[in-house]
């Protein structure tokens, strides 16, 4: 059995962790299946993900705690690893992938959310780092994205505190780029989603390659990074056909299928 499933809408992947009895609660099945899930993804014909969980309470409620429970040191940090090894996988994804939270967004739920691109939530969404509660840190990248998301100072509040924030909350500290209702969360993640697949995928996934790569860099190195995408874009079908039609004001007409050139 899987636990997660993908449809393929248009040129959008919608990818559904679908445990909503453990509410979406990651174990080491479930994270091989949201690898195996991501891998399967066909490159060339779709544009843009949506992640979500299943139901209307959990986006992913954090990680197992039963499968924890019994863990030694070793297979704690193994666990840790293989975590931080998909939701890496999922960040350095090429295609742009929109987080779509649906209730709890608590320990590895947050963390899974914080490595997509971009996260909406519905008004119901719960985010936080519940882990020193449990005697334990946040292991699947908690301590480093939500520092880099929110700054450092709310970052160690909330995981120092344990501390649970609502939808409105983590869009005014910028956790979240919108909030909408239950009802209204899937539909505006699939025009988002999209609105990015309309545009040039070349230079989408450029665009994500150099803010991703730039980020950590000083500002001298990271232009470098954005020079060589930005090349890279040039003598392709969509800047050549993208271009050319801005100038003689004719509708662009887009490849149907992903090539580098």
């Amino acid at each position: 059995m899987s636990f997660v499933n993908t449809e393929i809408q248009d040129a959008v992947a919608v990818v559904t962790i679908d445990r909503p009895k453990a509410l979406n609660a990651l174990n080491p099945e479930v994270l091989a299946d949201l690898k195996a899930a991501f891998e399967s993804i066909d490159q060339n014909t779709v544009r843009c993900v949506v992640l979500t969980g299943a139901g209307d309470k959990s986006f992913v409620a954090g990680a197992d705690i039963g499968s924890m429970s019994t863990m030694t040191k070793a297979e704690g940090e193994a666990f840790g690893k293989l975590g931080n090894d998909i939701f890496l996988m999922i960040e350095h994804f090429p295609l742009p992938v929109i987080a779509a939270v649906n209730g709890f967004a608590l320990g590895g739920g947050n963390e899974l959310a914080m490595s997509c691109d971009i996260r909406i939530c519905s008004d119901n969404a719960v985010f936080g780092q519940p882990e020193v509660g449990l005697g334990i840190t946040p292991g699947f990248g908690g301590t480093q994205r939500l520092a880099r998301l929110v700054g450092m100072g709310m970052a160690k509040q909330m995981v120092y505190s344990a501390l649970n924030i609502k939808a409105d909350e983590a869009l005014r500290i910028g956790l979240v780029n919108a909030v909408y209702t239950q009802e209204e969360l899937m539909p505006a993640a699939l025009k988002l989603a999209g609105k990015i697949a309309k545009n040039a995928p070349i230079a989408v996934r450029n665009c994500k390659k150099a803010i991703n790569d730039g980020i950590s860099l000083p500002i001298e190195k990271a232009v470098e990074v954005e020079e060589k995408l930005f090349g890279d874009c040039f003598e392709t079908h969509d800047q050549v056909e993208g271009m050319g039609c801005f100038l003689s004001r004719e509708k662009p007409k887009p490849k149907p299928v992903f090539t580098n050139n």
